[in-house]
């Protein structure tokens, strides 16, 4: 153990036993993180015969009520060592508001539960990030993104799979019980990651190096940082124009045929979690070679262009070959997101409440979205929805291009961090 301990805090060669309880920690969740997502829409739509709109009012307030979240939880994974605990009860809170539903069918109970799931599932983020760079280090941070992200989209497309088969056998209902054996799964995974691993000084963006910042830098340093302003702003149209997309299609796979939409939506999350895969890899390989803006960019060209491409055609296969991008636009943000966060806060003290706080901006957009798309659609149609999504992303794109600057070029600059506190630090 104790070479494993000097490995992690030589920040670039992280111990092989805790590369792989980590490896397996995002497998497990990656089933149980997002709740049930876009099979909520299907669900409701088949079992309970909810209207586009409803379902997409539901999941509008579950995501506003997360945004509450966010930050507080991020702060308090800066600031606690339980972080391995956060995950555990943050596991049980989603799977045991998820298992409800079978249950419940009115708007007010649904609610409820969705909401109470998504305010759990604020604690996954933030949490596997912090445990990763207090065990990894910040010079093998962005490798260890990359691999988290790929796990985590292997099990996605293991669960979506597992989930598209026993549906067709089953019915719905089946992904409440895959979930409640993720989530078995997901507890025994945590256990093997070792808390004395876990350096929490490097956890929260702080560094050991002599002449560094010792303790959290005030919270307005993060105010005036321009550049992760503008970076928020982008990730919220991002996600706005994203969020509502795979529940449209899983809508749409519905009118073709009931008995097969919990099927193909399967399929088309599947579809893309395999292309999220490489994408994430490649994003842990390659960002501190190419840069993270090249990476950026390409993630926010492709949403404008499918959704564009969702309106060709309502065939499943047309539908199932679109959500391909998705693999490689999410995939790619996905991967990138906490590395342009730790570049842009690197030695503050400062790195899980920003992840938190611009997750908050971000979840505003994937918020609104449903409930704007379920408006769209039933004033005007699927393409209109897809359309105007498509339009939102497009806006997103060209900020990203002409506003936000290389990040690591930034955080090569202060190298050594330099933050000096403007305020109190909390």
């Amino acid at each position: 153990m104790a070479s494993c301990e000097t490995a992690s805090l030589d920040n670039s060669r992280p111990c092989a036993s805790h590369q792989r309880a980590l490896d397996w920690l995002n497998f497990f969740l990656a089933d149980v993180r997002d709740g049930l997502g876009p099979y909520l829409a299907i669900y409701l739509l088949a079992v309970h015969q909810w209207q586009p709109a409803s379902i997409g009012l539901v999941m509008s307030v579950a995501g506003v009520a997360a945004l509450l979240t966010q930050t507080p939880v991020g702060a308090l994974t800066d600031r606690t060592p339980a972080k391995r605990t956060l995950i555990v009860i943050a596991t049980l809170l989603v799977t045991g508001a998820c298992l409800l539903l079978p249950w419940l069918s009115t708007f007010g109970w649904v609610a409820v539960t969705q909401t109470l799931s998504a305010m759990a599932g604020a604690v996954f983020a933030p949490a596997i990030a912090a445990i990763s760079l207090g065990i990894c280090g910040p010079k093998a941070f962005t490798r260890r993104v990359g691999r988290n992200e790929s796990f985590n989209h292997a099990g996605n497309a293991v669960s979506a799979l597992l989930a598209g088969v026993l549906a067709y056998a089953f019915g719905p209902v089946v992904v409440f019980y895959l979930m409640a054996v993720m989530t078995v799964a997901s507890i025994v995974a945590v256990s093997r990651v070792p808390a004395a691993a876990i350096d929490h000084q490097l956890a929260r963006g702080l560094a050991h190096a002599p002449g560094a910042e010792e303790h959290p830098a005030g919270l307005r340093l993060l105010l005036h940082n321009r550049t992760l302003l503008l970076f928020a702003v982008c990730c919220a149209l991002f996600h706005l124009a994203n969020a509502a997309m795979l529940p449209l299609v899983s809508q749409k796979l519905s009118q073709v045929d009931m008995r097969l939409a919990t099927t193909l939506t399967s399929a088309c999350i599947v579809a893309a979690q395999l292309v999220m895969v490489p994408m994430a890899w490649l994003v842990g390989a390659k960002a501190e070679q190419w840069g993270r803006k090249p990476f950026l960019l390409a993630g926010f060209l492709i949403l404008p262009l499918r959704g564009a491409l969702y309106v060709f055609s309502d065939s499943p296969f047309w539908l199932v070959g679109v959500q391909l991008l998705d693999g490689v636009g999410a995939g790619i943000f996905g991967a990138l997101f906490p590395i342009v966060v730790r570049d842009l806060t690197e030695g503050t003290g400062r790195f899980n409440v920003s992840l938190g706080a611009l997750t908050t901006v971000f979840g505003l957009g994937a918020a609104l979205s449903p409930g704007i798309a379920g408006l769209v659609v039933q004033s005007a149609g699927y393409d209109a929805a897809f359309l105007t999504l498509a339009g939102i992303a497009a806006v997103a794109f060209v900020l990203v291009w002409a506003a936000v600057p290389e990040t690591m070029a930034d955080n090569a600059r202060s190298s050594v961090p330099s933050a000096t506190p403007v305020g109190p630090a909390a």
